[in-house]
């Protein structure tokens, strides 16, 4: 089907800002968005969306998945009148069929409760069943998926956990985020466009909540959006989000400190370590030093227009960089780890005088390292389909690779397999690394 040109010019207003700046790949990203909707997927949770009022859950909906044991547990949300008894009546309808209430949260609104539950359940009951339960029962709005013994943490203790790593690194917010709201797309939109620095759209300082759309003051002054088309954020949740993002406001950008010793094949060592906007200088020092076809290979556009980007590039606001540096200082390699709603861009740079040394391929199984560990379920690059030295590295990482291109622009993505990463990440830890703080 041939979008219309609405469709295609809401697919580009949407793209992160780092996208939107590289007039060369714009018409291919705004295609690449289209083949990865962002809406949250069903079948890998047995997500179910909200039953429509009076609407009961059929055999269709039965979840499928066969998990060994006697229970299983699911997460639900339901809505409740809020009047005497209506969370009584729910809770019997429950325990009649034997399912155990291990947590719950309230959420009252003007009209009504909303309720989270985690339930354990006989493994023969299904979410159709469940579901039919809550309805006959009084619950509107039902949403269940299966739940795991992560959900076991009690939310004071989870909001904690989150709050101490938004703490000790600014690149975790859009994180923190996601695993507190769930499956949901998250954007950062600097307060400036990077290049032209035009004034953007903004967010009121309390932020806005709009069913499935909150539009949070991001701390620089920009707005962070986030979409969760398939559940309702209630003003609980919108509470905890924008606390989130206060207390990164407050911290200011940082990141960790350490830094590890790379030793080249030729024996030379390299210090990679995070980098940010301190880097903003060195950065620019390696562009003047890098020639018009790398610069090329690595922006896509006009050679002339890099150095503007870079402030957004290293804003750990927006994702993660690592920097490749001589015993002098001079920046050699900078790797970048972008977060692209729910999807996840890497972008190399590496100096001509100190490419084909391996300090690209190690910068990438660093920060695909990173994105496996943040939860990434896969990575892509945009590059040149003439790119043979990204190509190269991609193959080397040892992970399923899905390959697009169109008018000479190369997108790779490579599948994070679970057992593929741990496997990779073995083998790494073997090798022995210099480590200093």
């Amino acid at each position: 089907m041939t979008p219309d040109m609405s469709d295609v010019t809401r697919a580009k207003n949407a793209r992160p800002v780092h996208h939107r700046l590289l007039s060369a790949t714009a018409g291919f990203r705004s295609w690449w968005e289209r083949r990865h909707g962002h809406a949250p997927p069903t079948g890998d949770t047995d997500a179910r969306p909200p039953l429509a009022e009076g609407q009961q859950a059929g055999p269709s909906e039965a979840v499928g998945a066969v998990v060994t044991g006697a229970t299983l547990m699911w997460r639900m949300r339901t809505t409740v009148k809020d009047e005497p008894g209506s969370l009584a009546a729910l809770c019997t309808a429950l325990a009649v069929h034997s399912v155990d209430i291990l947590s719950l949260q309230t959420h009252p609104l003007a009209e009504g409760t909303v309720d989270d539950f985690l339930l354990r359940a006989p493994e023969e009951l299904s979410a159709a069943e469940i579901g039919r339960a809550v309805s006959e029962a009084g619950g509107t709005g039902t949403w269940i998926e299966r739940g795991d013994a992560h959900d076991l943490v009690d939310a004071p203790t989870r909001i904690l956990g989150l709050a101490t790593r938004t703490a000790l690194d600014a690149a975790e917010l859009p994180l923190a985020l996601r695993q507190l709201l769930g499956r949901c797309t998250i954007r950062s939109l600097p307060a400036t466009a990077p290049g032209s620095g035009r004034a953007q759209e903004s967010a009121p300082v309390e932020g806005v909540l709009e069913e499935t759309v909150m539009r949070l003051r991001a701390p620089e002054g920009g707005v962070i959006t986030v979409e969760r088309p398939y559940l309702p954020f209630t003003p609980t949740e919108f509470a905890r989000a924008r606390a989130l993002v206060e207390l990164d406001a407050r911290l200011g950008p940082r990141i960790p400190r350490s830094q590890d010793v790379l030793t080249l094949p030729e024996g030379n060592d390299l210090m990679v370590r995070r980098a940010d906007a301190g880097d903003l200088r060195a950065a620019k020092a390696m562009h003047e030093r890098c020639s018009a076809r790398t610069l090329s290979m690595r922006y896509h556009g006009p050679v002339g227009d890099a150095d503007r980007y870079l402030r957004h590039l290293l804003s750990p606001r927006f994702g993660r960089t690592l920097a490749a540096q001589t015993a002098s200082g001079r920046l050699v390699g900078l790797g970048h780890l972008l977060w692209d709603g729910d999807e996840t861009e890497i972008a190399l740079l590496v100096e001509d005088e100190w490419q084909r040394r391996g300090i690209g391929g190690e910068l990438l199984r660093r920060l695909v390292d990173m994105a496996a560990e943040t939860g990434c379920e896969n990575v892509y690059v945009v590059t040149q389909s003439s790119n043979t030295g990204m190509v190269a590295a991609m193959r080397g990482l040892e992970l399923p690779l899905d390959y697009q291109i169109e008018e000479g622009t190369l997108v790779i993505t490579a599948r994070l397999d679970e057992g593929t990463v741990a496997s990779r990440a073995a083998r790494r830890r073997e090798r022995p690394v210099g480590m200093t703080e």
